[in-house]
């Protein structure tokens, strides 16, 4: 090795004792006689001081380096002298008094500064990500990531599991977004896939009697980039045999909060994760996939809004809708430019307007409510009591702000979901380092697309149904619930699984439902039905999402963050320019053509 010791492990301890570091320059300071420089490695940073009454060559040396240069030391260890402490370093007791020093390699001025945490484009951070993940943040998220990725491996080893790598290239078979296709040059105009996630691949392992199966898998899919998605990225993936929906669950939960107690003990969990209905979550949060962390549940004022004169809520019942609000705590004075801002807001989310009610002066009680303290555009439709009955239903009080949406129930679900989130935000009601976890359940198996005219899966078509549903896939498909469970985080899926179909008639019944003939069946699935005739085992499993568990857990806000070389927003790699162009002679190996646009 080039050096003996890291430079973040020095301490007290270390006095008197001759080390040789190697690193980075951090920071160099020029004190007129004394020269410090602030050398930096993985483990941390420490001072290093060049004195030319001890190596005149030393203090040379370092008057020529500057940040970035690769340099090793040699010296003795010393405490700092009294008052020049620095208690935001864990080395800032000491001090390393140089000996000797090499320059192992220069450096360019970097393009943006490496020893500050300053804002820098995203860009230019991705297009040298090499110097970008040379500062303290983004290592510490590797470090988290690094962490978490062990715990997994280890939590999973120690009860039984064992890791199978599954094929990168495979074959191209549905499963719900766009593939990336690799051209096979031994077999002219065929074509791998890269795998969207080793679904079925895993499940053939339960076919071959592994029984518990994990993998840290990496998989990819052509969809749009956004802040929790890149086009490729990393899960863990989990399969089991003989056993139902509580063992997975269970298993995930005992894993995350050990994870969580382990890697981030200093944050707060709500335990054990409570179990929502697919159909509770949406009635009361408006998403499948709801942020706990808060209240302002959604509330149902149907039954109100019928007694009411006011014809926006009337025809939206009329027609078979719902209406339905949340309260915005404190909001009472929004101003009617807030107010309008609001409106648009519930428009982009769907929403054919928005009813605003404000309830009179901060802390009232509503006892003390009048009419004349109301203030909204349907308060000469609606009677005193009734702008009460619909506050105690939300859990208003006085200077609260009540928004209310009237339509078709889903749509009502969808806008109220959105407001809610952005009004928590606003209004910082999310609890701060606080990890809401919980489990989502009893999904419907298939919803049906006009579109394409016929039933599509709300998970995958492996999942299966639930026993006592069975009988309706043929009379009312769209009452027949999943077995599929996720398990969500402060607004985010972080995973999601299933309970699998294993016999082959049932597969073939779902994918005729699903649109698929009989030879696109076998085409594409053939292999996986044939499997199930050998005995199958009853078998099912869930999927984590590795990026935005360590993007949660390091509190960034997207997974470019935590992912050593990512893509940007564009699904472009700045930092090696890809996706690139070839050469004609490569597209002729692989028997492609490029079509002129």
């Amino acid at each position: 090795m080039l050096k003996s010791h890291s430079c973040g492990e020095l301490n007290r301890d270390y006095v008197g004792v001759r080390v040789t570091l190697a690193g980075w320059v951090n920071r160099r300071r020029d004190h007129g006689g004394l020269i410090f420089i602030d050398l930096r490695d993985r483990g941390g940073v420490v001072q290093v001081v060049f004195n030319p009454e001890i190596s005149e060559s030393c203090h040379e040396i370092a008057n020529s380096v500057r940040s970035e240069y690769v340099v090793r030391v040699s010296g003795e260890v010393g405490l700092r002298p009294p008052g020049t402490e620095n208690p935001k370093l864990a080395t800032g007791d000491v001090e390393v008094i140089a000996s000797s020093v090499d320059v192992l390699n220069s450096s360019k001025t970097p393009p943006f500064y490496i020893n500050e945490d300053v804002e820098v484009d995203e860009n230019l951070r991705l297009k040298y990500r090499y110097l970008d993940l040379r500062r303290p943040r983004m290592k510490e998220n590797l470090l988290l990531r690094h962490r978490v990725v062990k715990f997994i491996r280890d939590f999973l080893d120690e009860r039984g599991f064992i890791e199978v790598e599954t094929p990168i290239l495979i074959k191209s078979t549905p499963e719900g977004a766009r593939d990336y296709l690799v051209p096979s040059r031994l077999h002219p105009g065929k074509f791998y896939a890269l795998p969207q996630s080793p679904q079925q691949l895993k499940q053939l392992l339960m076919v071959a009697g592994v029984e518990k199966y994990f993998q840290i898998a990496r998989c990819f899919r052509d969809e749009d980039t956004r802040a929790d998605r890149q086009p490729e990225f990393t899960q863990l993936d989990l399969e089991m045999s003989f056993i139902d929906e509580g063992d997975i669950i269970g298993l995930l939960e005992e894993l995350f909060i050990s994870m969580m107690e382990a890697v981030r003990p200093e944050m707060r969990m709500i335990k054990p994760f409570p179990r929502l209905s697919y159909s509770d979550a949406m009635e009361r949060y408006g998403t499948d996939k709801p942020d706990l962390r808060f209240g302002m549940e959604i509330g149902d004022l149907s039954d109100i809004a019928a007694e009411t004169d006011f014809s926006i809520f009337k025809s939206a019942l009329i027609s078979g809708g719902k209406v339905k609000g949340i309260c915005a705590p404190g909001c009472a004075a929004y101003t009617r430019h807030q107010l309008e801002e609001l409106g648009r807001l519930a428009r982009d989310f769907g929403a054919g307007g928005l009813v605003t009610i404000s309830l009179g002066a901060a802390g009232g009680s509503l006892d003390d409510l009048t009419l004349e303290m109301v203030k909204s555009v349907a308060t000469k439709y609606l009677t005193l009591e009734q702008v009460k009955k619909m506050a105690e239903r939300l859990g208003a009080r006085g200077g609260d702000l009540l928004l209310i949406v009237a339509g078709e129930p889903g749509q009502v679900n969808t806008v109220l979901g959105g407001l809610r989130l952005e009004m928590g935000h606003r209004l910082k009601l999310a609890e701060p380092g606080l990890f809401a976890f919980a489990f989502i359940v009893d999904f419907p198996l298939l919803e049906w697309s006009p579109d394409a005219g016929h039933w599509e899966t709300v998970h995958h078509p492996f999942t299966a149904p639930r026993e006592e549903d069975m009988s309706l896939l043929d009379t009312a498909p769209e009452r027949v619930r999943g077995r599929h469970y996720d398990m969500v985080c402060n607004g985010y899926e972080i995973a999601g699984g299933s309970l699998r179909i294993y016999n082959a008639s049932l597969q073939r019944k779902v994918f005729r439902l699903l649109g698929y003939s009989d030879d696109e069946v076998e085409e594409r699935f053939g292999h996986l039905l044939e499997a199930f005739d050998y005995g199958a085992p009853p078998h099912g499993g869930i999927a984590s999402g590795i990026d935005r568990v360590v993007m949660l857990l390091s509190g960034e806000e997207t997974i470019r963050e935590v992912i050593a070389f990512p893509k940007n927003q564009g699904a472009v790699d700045l930092m090696v320019n890809a996706p690139s162009s070839v050469t004609e002679e490569q597209l002729a190996e692989l028997h492609l053509r490029l079509r002129e646009e």
